[in-house]
């Protein structure tokens, strides 16, 4: 029952970070599940392992972490639609 919470939770961080950066995940819900388990992790690497803690992620430090990571994603499609067109 734990990796099902980790996953909703990984979803939620994914969908808060889209938000924030104002661009849709590319993948849905899948991607937003990947973004914010790649964000916690890389969170956790940048900032440190502390705060509140949900479903075995970090919150704020998933959240920056998955900004981070659809920011990178973002401007790599952006530029791969230009390089094409």
């Amino acid at each position: 029952m734990g990796w099902l919470w980790a996953l909703i939770v990984g979803g939620i961080i994914g969908w808060i970070a889209g938000m924030i950066v104002g661009r849709d995940v590319p993948g849905g819900i899948i991607g937003n599940i990947i973004a914010g388990f790649i964000g916690g992790w890389l969170g956790n690497m940048l900032l440190g392992t502390w705060g509140p803690e949900i479903g075995g992620f970090f919150i704020i430090q998933a959240i920056i972490g998955a900004v981070i990571v659809i920011a990178i994603v973002s401007a790599i499609m952006r530029s791969s639609r230009r390089s094409r067109g």
